[in-house]
């Protein structure tokens, strides 16, 4: 049985709290589908209901903890909430259940804990600094640990196209293939994080992510025994949380493909 302290507790509540009605929302968006302009709109109000829903919900924490959304940098501040609102938008607006609500505790520049929830699926994945990473239970909670897999050959790899840079994002795609065979692009890198975390995927590879998407996922990735890069470090023994977060360029991966994940970096 995991332990939830006080402060993991609150975390959760507030993120299930605030799904209520974003799940109430997506199930509204199916029906919206055959009229792109109405589905679109419908998204843009349920996304403005649930910052306003973040902000009420998540104010118990004072100035202490200021809230940082996914498309802002703390910019000097070093104990905050980092919040993304739906992380994988374009599947949200699309009825596709491939998202998620991503929420990470920040204090003196220490991410203190994580939770991620897809409230379409009732999945809720969560971790605190030195305490493991876990999915909800009814029961029982079940402890995460990322794959053992050591080849890259047949590993099921994860990433995430940089918008901004789609030639790089083709190369790397290509790459990942050749060497894997096949690649996963799902739009939402919260959640292809907790699947790492879950050992359902090998790895993740995220460049130029944004900061409040992937804060959560590399705690739990960290905490259920994987390693948490920077795409461009050279040296892929250690690890330095703020520089990945600071970069946004984030490999995700178990130890024994971090490494031959580099390469293919290079």
């Amino acid at each position: 049985m995991a332990y939830i302290s006080p402060m993991l507790t609150n975390v959760v509540s507030a993120v299930k709290k605030v799904a209520i009605n974003l799940n109430r929302d997506f199930s509204e968006i199916e029906r919206l589908q055959t009229s792109i302009k109405g589905s679109l709109d419908f998204t843009r109000i349920a996304f403005d209901k649930m910052q306003k829903s973040v902000m009420a919900e998540f104010s118990k924490y004072g100035e202490a903890y200021p809230i940082i959304f996914a498309d802002k940098n703390p910019q000097g501040l070093n104990s905050y909430l980092s919040i993304s609102i739906i992380d994988g938008l374009v599947n949200f607006a699309h009825g596709n259940p491939e998202f998620a609500i991503s929420a990470a505790l920040v204090d003196n520049g220490i991410v203190l804990c994580g939770v991620i929830y897809n409230p379409a699926r009732d999945e809720l994945f969560f971790a605190e600094k030195g305490k493991g990473a876990f999915k909800e239970g009814f029961r029982s909670h079940e402890r995460l640990r990322v794959s053992a897999k050591q080849d890259l050959e047949g590993a099921l790899i994860a990433v995430k196209p940089d918008v901004n840079d789609k030639d790089t994002s083709y190369k790397l795609i290509n790459n990942v293939i050749g060497a894997t065979g096949d690649v996963r692009v799902s739009g939402a890198v919260a959640l292809d994080l907790a699947y790492v975390a879950s050992g359902k995927l090998d790895g993740v590879i995220a460049p130029n992510a944004m900061r409040a998407s992937i804060t959560a996922g590399a705690l739990l990735v960290k905490e259920a025994g994987g390693m948490v890069l920077d795409m461009d470090q050279k040296d892929t023994r250690t690890e330095d949380m703020q520089m990945v977060l600071n970069s946004g360029n984030l490999m995700a991966v178990n130890f024994n493909l971090s490494q031959k994940i580099a390469k293919i970096l290079k």
